[in-house]
């Protein structure tokens, strides 16, 4: 398969600061880049610049080198990598802590010699050319293999269910290309999908602004619920939007519904795994429904649901509780691990953070189920919360909390923080939320 299939030679793949860039200099950066790697069969693929991730993933597949993507940066996730892949170098476009890695800083492409290109190249469909990690939201980052012919038809999935096949639109992106979900709504999306996307990584709401002002329509922001929501507080003024695209939590139809009114725009949400890739998309204020991507489809046996065909490599067990509906749509009730069994009630995180974050003033709030929730090993389970609620009390919130839930799954200890410590993809680690826990347990605090 061609290493770009949406695209011919002179059509536009990317943005800069500087202005378009064609397929043909795109190709020509990323041979350019293959010639002067260092030996090493596995590359980390650092780069924060979109378009210089893309030119260092382009030259792996050219050089037949698999590119690492870990969805952290952490020291012990790089070491761990280090250790299950001898002999692999980093490459970074920023100042970046690699643990002690082999380090590349990624070169200045215009001072390179820059080879003539005239085609496209072909890569083998079944040889493995990345591996993505899991977010190590409920345990260690895992790897998974990803082959090079079902990642083209991942993007290829993923365009004609937007029907960005029809009419590609420029991609700008607040995720990490890294991630499963930046990479392949905003990456894959361009390579296969006949889009082109913006090199930059905005994070807060001006810098999302200036870098939708600085490509043309149509356009389309591939974001998270917490950036939308950041976004709506800002209050600032939107340009023209023509798709909305988020991921990597629920999205309430309430605050979808704000977003398509501030940006006339329609917000749609697509949903899918590391392990699976992409496998599904609703638009949020049609009701709660999913459709999956062309080919792919879901099995059941008990509780697990299984997603194979299209795009999918195997069969893969999906963490979260699926409801079939006909003509291959589905409801979705949330993740195994957020369900929670109190004195017999059941209930799942994501429900009771919706009600905590409907509450009027809440900016942003999760509840947590703490190590050793278990009082003092008298079978009486206790959840805590963290909120950020500027000018809010915690009693208050507890009364309001009291109208949405059952008493049983009332937080004790509900602590009121500045701010969530999310990382970039609006996700909320349970280690860093176990942290935070233990340092309020030591400080005493309660509510």
């Amino acid at each position: 398969m061609k290493l770009i299939t949406g695209h011919g030679l002179d059509d536009v793949l990317a943005w800069r600061p500087s202005g378009p860039v064609r397929v043909r200099e795109f190709l020509a950066d990323a041979q350019a880049l293959a010639a002067c790697l260092p030996a090493g069969q596995g590359v980390l693929n650092l780069c924060e610049d979109r378009y210089r991730f893309a030119v260092l993933f382009a030259a792996c597949l050219i050089g037949g080198r698999v590119s690492l993507q870990p969805s952290s940066q952490s020291a012990p996730t790089l070491q761990r990598l280090a250790l299950e892949h001898p002999g692999c170098f980093a490459v970074v476009d920023a100042d970046v802590d690699t643990a002690g890695l082999p380090t590349l800083r990624f070169p200045d492409l215009a001072a390179l010699p820059r080879p003539a290109v005239d085609g496209l190249p072909e890569i083998d469909e079944a040889r493995v050319v990345a591996i993505l990690f899991t977010s190590g939201s409920t345990g260690l980052p895992q790897p998974q293999a990803k082959t090079w012919g079902r990642l083209v038809r991942n993007g290829r999935a993923e365009a004609e269910a937007l029907g960005l096949d029809r009419l590609p639109h420029v991609l700008v992106g607040t995720v990490p290309v890294q991630h499963s979900y930046g990479f392949e709504s905003t990456f894959l999306l361009a390579l296969h999908g006949g889009c082109s996307f913006w090199s930059g990584k905005p994070f807060y709401p001006q810098d999302v602004i200036e870098a939708l002002e600085a490509v043309p329509r149509p356009r389309m922001l591939v974001t998270t619920p917490y950036h939308l929501s950041a976004l709506l507080a800002s209050e600032l003024a939107w340009p023209a939007l023509d798709i909305c695209l988020s991921a990597t939590a629920p999205l309430g139809g309430e605050l979808a519904a704000r977003i398509e009114a501030r940006c006339g725009a329609p917000v749609h949400e697509i949903y899918g795994s590391t392990e699976s890739g992409q496998l599904a998309t609703r638009r949020t204020t049609d009701g709660a429904h999913w459709r999956l991507l062309p080919g792919v489809v879901l099995s059941q046996e008990n509780d697990t649901t299984r997603a194979s065909g299209g795009h999918v490599e195997g069969q893969v067990a999906l963490s979260d509780r699926i409801e079939l509906l006909p003509d291959g749509r589905f409801l979705l009730h949330g993740r195994h691990a957020d369900l929670v069994n109190i004195a017999g009630k059941r209930s799942s995180l994501a429900y009771l953070n919706h009600q905590l974050c409907a509450i009027e003033g809440v900016r942003d709030g999760a509840f947590f189920l703490p190590d050793g929730a278990d009082e003092g090993g008298q079978g009486v389970t206790r959840l805590a919360a963290f909120v950020v609620a500027p000018g809010k009390t915690a009693p208050a919130l507890q009364a309001a909390l009291r109208e949405r839930i059952d008493s049983v799954f009332m937080p004790r200890p509900l602590v009121l923080v500045e701010a969530l410590p999310r990382n970039s993809t609006g996700k909320l680690m349970r280690e860093t939320l176990q942290a935070l826990y233990r340092q309020h347990v030591a400080t005493g605090g309660s509510a």
